[in-house]
């Protein structure tokens, strides 16, 4: 049976991608992936860092397409996740809730 395209990923990924990542104390998830296109974030000390698009370009993308010719680009999601606003907004209320008491 193939193997999953997304399993594929991982296993790029985990063999040639997060090893470098995880010297910076980072890391990268898969956000999605369709019609040749993958989305990715970057996590850790990545996430926020000036390079990242270069590391996508140099690091991330050329290793997935090397050795995965079907991923025609690899795309760098940045911005805050809907998770973390979430929480965000959660704390603001029960916060806004004591000072108002």
């Amino acid at each position: 049976m193939r193997e999953n395209i997304l399993d594929r990923i991982e296993s790029v990924l985990d063999s040639r991608v997060r090893p470098a990542l995880s010297e910076h104390c980072g890391g990268v998830e898969i956000l999605e992936y369709q019609d040749g296109i993958l989305k990715i974030r970057m996590l850790g000390q990545c996430s926020d860092c000036p390079s990242a698009a270069i590391t996508n370009e140099e690091l991330i993308e050329k290793e997935v397409r090397e050795a995965l010719p079907e991923v025609r680009r690899v795309c760098l999601v940045t911005g805050v996740s809907e998770n973390l606003l979430s929480t965000a907004r959660f704390l603001l209320s029960h916060r806004d809730r004591r000072n108002a008491g």
